[in-house]
């Protein structure tokens, strides 16, 4: 048997496990919306179809347990990495031919369901492959790094896509090309993966009878908590406007002007809402986060629910001026995607309160769930909507589709200490 990580070896590995379970993610969510997009997909069926694809996550509490009863943690991380690789290589090799959509669907599809056990293999190899406070000390190294792989994704890789196409004058050619460099990206990472993941003596199957009844008994128990209807009210409706804005911000950046959109290319939009954005993005998190360390979640969840939502606003604003400069564009996405940021704060810590308890680990993978379904449903509407409505009234139908997220916000129980440091003893 093999000993837990020491903090050097978990430098090998923390990094590169996390970049891998953003990467194919983002690909799903994100990139796949700016792929159809310059493939000539209408609004509605993108937002339909797309978001289909967080089924997988929402559901993925339900087969959470057949990575503990079969096979150990290292085993379904290395096999997950290798059908993501498979998955992105046969969405390359439809891109060029004539049912490319139907066909890359199917496959987006298997790179879903496996992105999605490949997190919960990979955040329960986490807590296996190191101590306690080791896991403490790495946690923002594994933020920092799940952060990089979606910049990669929804930065480098959109921009590589219009690079290519550009240079090609063939879109579907040059997606072709990105999806086959992330596809030996990840047989690459599944090799680095073989070699630099320690072999935990914990990391092995559980006893199937005896873990199939403490599950149900754990799922149970998340239903029979206190004022649960609030909560499901909260996790679900918190991100109604978002999950619909989040579908079509993309074809809005891309959309011609004469269409209502800014006309960007892929590569600007790479630029300004893959890199620039998520960068203030994963800044307002962070300073979301150490308020919430230094005030606690109460104090700070009403100013986290109007900087998450007010700014849905700037949408209006460049949906009706259309602004030319890439600086002015590049700048109004960075202001919303930092509000963003620091109001999903509040959401997160919410979710970890709710968890809290014996079974926190089980109970914040359901919370996701609910969470994911809370934008897939949502989302499938918005594309319909958005081309009934025009880009302007869409984005002005966003600011008002953020009022459900108040009244959860309102009627919501948190505890005044939560998340607040404790006082130093005297």
């Amino acid at each position: 048997m093999h000993a837990r990580a020491r903090p050097a070896s978990a430098w090998r590995w923390i990094p590169t496990l996390y970049f891998a379970q953003a990467l194919p993610f983002v690909t799903a969510m994100t990139v796949s919306t700016v792929m159809y997009k310059t493939l000539g997909v209408s609004n509605t069926d993108i937002a339909l179809y797309t978001s289909w694809l967080y089924l997988p996550w929402v559901i993925k509490p339900f087969w959470s347990p057949l990575a503990d009863m079969f096979g150990t943690k290292r085993g379904w991380i290395l096999a997950m990495q290798l059908a993501i690789g498979a998955s992105l290589a046969l969405v390359a090799l439809t891109l060029p031919t004539t049912r490319f959509f139907q066909l890359s669907l199917a496959f987006l599809w298997l790179l879903a369901f496996s992105s999605a056990t490949h997190d919960i293999a990979a955040d329960g190899f986490y807590m296996l492959g190191l101590e306690q406070h080791q896991q403490a000390a790495f946690v923002g190294v594994r933020s920092a790094f799940f952060r990089v792989g979606m910049v990669s994704g929804q930065g480098g890789l959109v921009y590589l896509a219009g690079t290519l196409g550009d240079f090609t004058g063939d879109v579907a050619l040059a997606w072709s090309i990105v999806f086959g460099v992330a596809a030996a990206l990840f047989v690459l990472l599944a090799a680095w993966h073989a070699f630099a993941l320690p072999r935990p003596a914990e990391d092995h199957a559980i006893e199937h009878r005896s873990h199939a009844a403490a599950f149900a008994a754990t799922f149970a128990s998340f239903f029979r908590k206190d004022g649960i209807a609030s909560i499901l009210a909260f996790l679900l409706l918190f991100r109604f406007a978002e999950a619909q804005a989040l579908k079509l911000v993309t074809p809005f950046l891309l959309d011609p002007r004469a269409a209502g959109g800014l006309g960007l290319t892929a590569s600007e939009v790479g630029i300004a809402y893959g890199t620039l954005g998520v960068l203030a993005l994963t800044a307002g998190g962070i300073l979301g986060g150490l308020a919430i360390a230094r005030d606690g979640l109460r104090r700070w969840l009403w100013p986290m629910v109007a900087a998450m939502h007010v700014p849905n606003a700037i949408f209006v604003y460049l949906a009706v001026a259309q602004p030319e400069s890439i600086g002015v564009i590049g700048a109004a996405i960075a202001v919303e995607q930092f509000g963003y940021g620091f109001g999903f704060s509040a959401f997160l810590m919410y979710m970890v309160m709710v968890a809290d308890g014996p079974s926190k680990t089980a109970h914040y993978a359901i919370c996701t769930g609910f969470m994911a379904l809370g934008m897939m449903l949502p989302g499938m509407a918005s594309g319909w909507i958005e081309e009934q409505l025009g880009y302007a009234k869409f984005f002005t139908w966003i600011c008002l589709a953020t009022i459900p997220s108040f009244i959860v916000a309102a009627t919501a129980r948190v505890d005044a200490r939560f998340g607040r440091k404790a006082a130093p003893l005297p």
